[in-house]
Order: C-alpha cells, then sequence, then structure tokens
C-alpha cells in the first residue's frame, strides 16, 4: 500500500505543475486623440463560442460609471462571482498609451479565445468591442486598428 502511495504522490507532482503552466501575456494599446475627460476601458476574456469568460482589467476607478462599457457591463453582470480588486487602474487619457500585464493559462492560446477591449468617455458615448484581439501566438504584436478611442492595440505572448 505504501509503495502505490509513493507511486501516486510521484506522479502527481511529475503531472500537476504541466497542468498548471501559464504564460505571460501584455495588452499594449495607444489611446485615439479626442477631447474629453480620460476613458474607461473594459478588458475581457471571451470563449471560442464568444461568450463571456472573465474580466481582466478595468481602467477607471470610479465604478458608477462602469454601466457605461456597455458590452462589457452586460456580460459581466451575469457573472455573480465578479471581483474587481486588484485588477482596476486609472483611466487613460485621449493620444495616451497603455501596457496591461497579465498572466494567462498556457490552454487559452492557441484555443479560440479572445480579448475584448470595450471604451467609454463620458459625454461621448461607448464603444463595445473597440478591439478584439485573438489569443494566437501565430499573431502576437500584431497591432489592429480600433472602432471607438482606442487608436491601436496588439497582444504580445
Amino acid at each position: 500500500m505504501k509503495r502505490f502511495l509513493a507511486i501516486l504522490l510521484l506522479g502527481t507532482a511529475l503531472v500537476a505543475p504541466v497542468a498548471a503552466y501559464a504564460r505571460d501575456v501584455t495588452i499594449q494599446g495607444q489611446m485615439s486623440s479626442y477631447r474629453g475627460p480620460e476613458a474607461y476601458l473594459a478588458v475581457y476574456l471571451a470563449k471560442p463560442d464568444g461568450s463571456y469568460d472573465a474580466t481582466l482589467y478595468v481602467a477607471g476607478r470610479k465604478s458608477r460609471y462602469y454601466r457605461d462599457l456597455s458590452g462589457w457591463a452586460r456580460l459581466a453582470a451575469r457573472d455573480a462571482t465578479l471581483s474587481l480588486d486588484g485588477i482596476t487602474g486609472a483611466s487613460i487619457g485621449s493620444g495616451k498609451s497603455f501596457s496591461i500585464n497579465l498572466s494567462l493559462a498556457d490552454a487559452l492560446i492557441d484555443a479560440g479565445y479572445t480579448i475584448h477591449i470595450d471604451s467609454a468617455v463620458e459625454h461621448q458615448g461607448s464603444a463595445a468591442d473597440d478591439v478584439v484581439l485573438a489569443l494566437d501566438s501565430g499573431q502576437s504584436g500584431n497591432a489592429l486598428s480600433g472602432q471607438g478611442f482606442i487608436g491601436s492595440a496588439s497582444v504580445n505572448m
């Protein structure tokens, strides 16, 4: 029995770390030039079928404005476990650049997952899916143009 237990523990020790591998990912972007206050951003992960998976980062500290990030707010409202502690930062001004460092499970890379960035500026509207970035190692570093307040963004793995 002890030998069986020892083999089981050794096998678990060799297999468990493989399941826990993560990859450092950096999302970089440049805001477009516009007049007005700093923008709020919501960065979230979507599953291969396009459904919401998790919130990765929110730029803008006043939660009363989060509802203006309409695409993310609608999806995240369904997530009973949503906690923004530790994943928020300052809003981002016109023409400024941003960089968000994350650690994502290797299983998400090249598996059809996407990173969505929604943007909103007070009294100027919002852009759901301002930029959608594929978690595809072949697309790493390729900048995409935004559709709203984001000029361009890329994901680097």
